[in-house]
Order: structure tokens, then sequence, then C-alpha cells
């Protein structure tokens, strides 16, 4: 009976997550109760509309560089105070998530640059 409800559970979440990676556009979501969005895959029609606009705003300043850049210099550009450590790690954050998703490039040096 626990096992058996147990699998239904899992079986629902594999088919929300499914249907989330399929979604082009954004859909809020809720972790730990608070809301978040989603940041789609890149696909092979990239559609950066898809994208909230602070993660266009960062897709912009990295393809406007001439070779990678460093997430200070990302956070210059957005007028982030960059002396503070801790006002990048959010943006760093934001970079690698669009690296996991395949919309930016992380080296390992640890700058970024755009995909083509």
């Amino acid at each position: 009976m626990i096992a058996e409800r147990v699998l239904n559970r899992l079986a629902e979440q594999d088919r929300a997550a499914v249907e989330a990676a399929a979604a082009v556009v954004p859909a809020p979501a809720r972790v730990a109760g608070r809301a978040v969005l989603l940041i789609p895959h890149r696909s092979e029609n990239p559609d950066e509309a898809a994208l909230p606009a602070d993660y266009r705003q960062i897709l912009a300043i990295v393809r406007a560089a001439d070779g990678p850049v460093q997430v200070r210099t990302v956070g210059e550009e957005l007028g982030l105070e960059v002396a503070v450590r801790g006002k990048l790690e959010p943006l760093r954050a934001k970079m690698t998530k669009l690296a996991d998703r395949g919309w930016l490039h992380k080296r390992p040096d640890g700058r970024f640059t755009a995909r083509r």
C-alpha cells in the first residue's frame, strides 16, 4: 500500500518534470514555497524571448564581449557593487544556470563565452 503510493507519486513527478522540460516559455514554479522561474534548455532554434529579461541582458553582455568574460565584468556592466563578493554570487549562479541549460559555455578557468 505505502510502496504503491510512493511509486505513484514518483511517476507523477516524472511526468511533471518531462512536461516542464518540454515547455518553451518559462513557467512559474514553486520551490520551498517560493515562486521561481524555470530557465528553458537551449534548443536547436533558440528563442531568447523564452528567457527572463535579466537573463537576456546577461546573454547580451557576454555576446558583446571580445572574448571570454568573468562574472565580475558582467557585474560591472550590470551596475552591481563588484567590490562585495556576495553581490556577485547570485549573478554567478545565473550565469552557471545559463551554462547548464546550454545558453552559455563555462570554461575551465571560470570565464564564460556565448554559444553561437
